[in-house]
């Protein structure tokens, strides 16, 4: 059932959800990026390449929450660097980031065959080198809008338990665990609970649901 749900079921639910969604993202999508526009008058979408499943690379389509030209800072583990006080930050991005309305334009990756509702998030090509072979296996399935990670954690564990997690759930893959993963992010969603970095759990804790 696991191969026969992660083969067929899980992208046939993709692609329905996504197209019914499609209308509402729009208007979302188009009202947040007039705001974004508004304020400083750059661009709308910050697209983004990732690595995808099977390690092929694709580009990953996103609201943009920083200023234009603004640097790239990374944390020591290279993961992206997150705090509620970056100055990189615009005042509508701030409020994207938090709602995750930034992540919106994804579903075009989903449509596309690129990414999936669930699954890992996915990482930059350059991270492809640093994986260990116990960590390849997250690479079996499509990236996700959300995943393992973001609904119980955030981004308050380092990039190397996360990969941890990812694997966890490509080896557990299944609808059961798919849909506690979108209703935990819809709670999560409500307040900003280690959406920062500076909100740390205790590293290798895997909470139990």
């Amino acid at each position: 059932m696991k191969i026969v749900y992660g083969k067929y079921i899980k992208r046939v639910c993709d692609v329905l959800f996504a197209v019914a969604l499609l209308p509402f993202v729009g208007v979302v999508i188009a009202v947040s990026g007039l705001l974004l526009w508004l304020e400083d008058r750059g661009p709308i979408f910050y697209n983004s390449k990732r690595i995808g499943r099977g390690g092929v690379v694709f580009i990953m389509y996103k609201l943009r929450t920083m200023k234009v030209n603004a640097p790239d800072v990374r944390n020591e583990d290279g993961s992206t660097f997150n705090s509620a006080t970056d100055p990189r930050l615009t005042r509508i991005g701030k409020l994207l980031r938090q709602t995750s309305i930034d992540e919106l334009p994804q579903i075009a990756n989903i449509v596309r065959g690129e990414m999936s509702f669930v699954g890992p998030r996915p990482d930059l090509p350059e991270h492809l080198s640093c994986y260990d072979k116990t960590e390849l296996p997250k690479l079996r399935v499509r990236p996700g809008v959300t995943g393992y990670n973001q609904a119980f954690f955030r981004n308050s564990v380092r990039w190397k338990v996360r990969l941890q997690h990812d694997v966890y759930y490509v080896d557990n893959l299944s609808m059961g665990l798919d849909v506690k993963i979108i209703l935990r992010t819809l709670v999560g969603l409500i307040g900003s609970k280690g959406l920062y970095v500076e909100q740390k759990a205790s590293e290798g804790t895997r909470e139990r649901y």
